[in-house]
């Protein structure tokens, strides 16, 4: 039985009419998965509460927690005043500007943190050992500053939550988002406590244009971070490789006593604002490599962060697809016939066997599994 954090108030985590992040897909895909596996027997669903402020305190600053509820608060009641709209632009990039008939987002984003919570929570008191956040993966926001479609980190909370709370010293948080995870990237850069691995697009093609290859962590975390920069149009076959010569070898050798994983939909190559080629089955793929790991490692201890997706027509499709290869559903799982499809021009073998060669000589020196 997995355990799955689901409720309606998700769709105010919604910027307005014209932004690419809407909160309507969080309607879409409880009807889809309810449409092909039926309630009760391998999944149930879960609902959280929003969390205070002192849960904010774990990652976010103070004034980062007071100007976000605030401004965020008036752009949905009606036009947010000139002072406030001013300081805007310290706190929160331009795509985090809410545009036309904004949702109550700074609320929906307490309760995603609020889900990330009660996900570990109901996996360390032993009532699921995998557990799902419909609208979690929030992987750009910092302390002090939101971007990226994102208003607070709810990988680093899980993290942070793991460590001050439960003691835990070794977590493994996986990203398998199309963009970088700028902002998680920045709350564990010197932390050895959690191994981040981060499988995205090449950032000289993409948001946020970081995540390369030599950023491997400072000072005690040196090592314990690890870019995938994956070049645009790679697909199943590619990850299947990396995964098998970088993130399961690391894994095994890291042994953490819980896995975070974060990411949607946006791999798939009909994505319309990325360029990568997954299909649905190199979905369940990553789905089924977690599951894995988490079962040689951690005693299948897993909590999955999921929101990211820019085309609505296959969203439902591959978060179905990563579900059922992470909880083992036996359900077929089609690309929609109404996708069209793009160009695709994979990279060659040569090229991916060229990143993962580049990636053991700058990792060699940290792990014993590429030397």
């Amino acid at each position: 039985m997995i355990g799955i954090l689901y409720q309606e108030e998700l769709k105010e985590y919604d910027f307005g009419e014209g932004h690419p992040f809407r909160g309507d897909r969080y309607l879409i895909f409880p009807k889809f998965l309810r449409s092909r596996v039926p309630e009760g027997e391998k999944y149930c669903f879960l609902k959280a509460e929003s969390v205070e402020d002192n849960d904010l305190k774990f990652i976010c600053k103070e004034d980062y927690i007071k100007f976000t509820t605030n401004y965020y608060k008036q752009a949905h009641l009606g036009p947010v005043s000139p002072e406030l709209q001013r300081r805007h632009h310290m706190f929160h990039s331009g795509d985090n500007q809410p545009r036309k008939n904004p949702g109550k987002i700074e609320e929906a984003a307490r309760l995603i943190i609020g889900q990330a919570k009660m996900g570990i929570n109901k996996i360390q008191e032993g009532d699921f050992r995998k557990v799902v956040s419909i609208g979690g993966g929030m992987h750009h926001a910092k302390p002090g500053y939101g971007e990226g479609f994102c208003i607070y980190n709810d990988v680093a909370f899980a993290a942070k939550y793991l460590i001050e709370q439960y003691g835990f010293e070794r977590i493994l948080i996986l990203d398998t988002d199309a963009h970088a995870g700028n902002g998680t990237l920045e709350y564990f850069y010197s932390d050895k406590r959690v191994l981040f691995i981060d499988v995205h697009q090449d950032p000289q093609t993409l948001y946020p244009g970081t995540g390369f290859i030599n950023q491997i962590g400072d000072g005690a975390g040196r090592g314990f971070t690890i870019n995938v920069p994956m070049p645009p149009y790679a697909g199943d076959d590619a990850y299947q490789l990396v995964f098998e010569e970088i993130i399961i070898p690391t894994a095994a050798e890291f042994n953490p006593q819980f896995i975070i994983r974060n990411g949607g939909s946006d791999p798939h190559f009909a994505d319309k604002l990325t360029n990568l080629g997954l299909t649905v089955d190199g979905f369940r793929m990553i789905g089924e490599k977690v599951n894995q790991i988490s079962s040689t490692t951690c005693d299948g201890k897993v909590i999955d962060l999921i929101a990211s997706g820019y085309n609505e027509s296959v969203l439902p499709h591959c978060w179905m697809a990563l579900l059922s290869g992470l909880a083992n559903l036996e359900t077929t799982i089609e690309e929609p016939d109404t996708v069209l499809q793009r160009v695709r021009k994979e990279p060659s073998q040569q090229e991916i066997k060229k990143l993962i060669k580049e990636l053991k000589g700058t990792l060699k020196n940290y792990w014993q599994c590429f030397q």
